[in-house]
């Protein structure tokens, strides 16, 4: 078990509410639903996704140029902030390996 308090299901329910509530924001504005799939599926966050829906209905652009240009905006910072976190957790092990050494134990 990984810890997660939230099950596979719950997941995908989450995931569904989330999409739903991009694929309405967009439908307002009188888009159809498998433009926002796309952009759902592009985004791969659910935080992401949120914030997708959040500029469209706030902003409410009237160009599909904006809405795109905001998809790309907020995928590059969902890509930099993993990339961070990769960093720091490679730069961890590293310090790690390097205070206690690696652990090949001598008998």
């Amino acid at each position: 078990m990984s810890g997660d308090i939230f099950s596979e299901a719950d997941r995908r329910i989450q995931w569904a509410d989330i999409r739903d509530e991009l694929r309405h924001a967009l439908s307002e504005l009188g888009y159809p639903t498998e433009f926002a799939d796309e952009i759902a599926k592009y985004i791969g966050s659910p935080k992401g996704i949120q914030r997708m829906t959040w500029y469209v209905n706030y902003v409410r652009p009237e160009k599909t140029e904006l809405i795109v240009d905001e998809m790309l905006a907020i995928k590059s910072e969902i890509d930099a902030w993993r990339e961070r976190k990769e960093s720091q957790q490679a730069n961890a092990a590293y310090n790690m390996i390097l205070n206690y050494g690696l652990d090949d134990e001598e008998e």
